[in-house]
């Protein structure tokens, strides 16, 4: 056990950097893209780039983004982040299979389109930048950016 602990510890002492085209913020590194498409085809290149959508998944980075100060910073643009009620209506789940701990919902969402027609069944999830960073549900074809994340790697 004292190996490992100390394999850990020199681990997080060595530099940590990401790919050209992203920008690091605490333990991850992040991508905004450069075109726009469905939430699939955001999750599908995010992937052909050694990521997945963007997780919200600790206090930290749920302050980063619903604060609005890093996506200021980073986009001025609406964009797909990864969560999803896709399974199962109403049960939202990241694409690491986590279910959502801590929602940043803009006023009167998710609502699935309202029932009305022309939004269609809305289970992708983009981020609002509307100084605070909230969340709304749309369907999964409108063509927005997105917000990809990875692990930096170890120089």
């Amino acid at each position: 056990m004292s190996k490992e602990l100390i394999r850990l510890q020199s681990l997080s002492k060595q530099k940590k950097t990401c790919s050209a085209g992203w920008s690091m913020f605490s333990c991850s590194c992040y991508y905004l893209s450069t075109s726009s498409g469905s939430w699939d085809e955001g999750r599908e290149d995010c992937r052909n780039r050694g990521g997945d959508l963007l997780v919200i998944d600790g206090a930290d980075e749920q302050v980063m983004w619903s604060t609005g100060k890093f996506i200021s910073t980073f986009t001025k643009q609406q964009a797909w982040i990864g969560l999803n009620d896709k399974e199962t209506e109403g049960s939202w789940k990241w694409v690491d299979g986590t279910s959502m701990m801590m929602p940043n919902w803009e006023k009167d969402q998710p609502d699935n389109g309202g029932g009305d027609a022309k939004w269609g069944e809305e289970d992708c999830v983009h981020v609002r930048t509307d100084g605070k960073a909230s969340w709304n549900d749309r369907l999964c074809t409108v063509s927005l950016f997105w917000i990809c994340e990875k692990v930096p790697t170890l120089s």
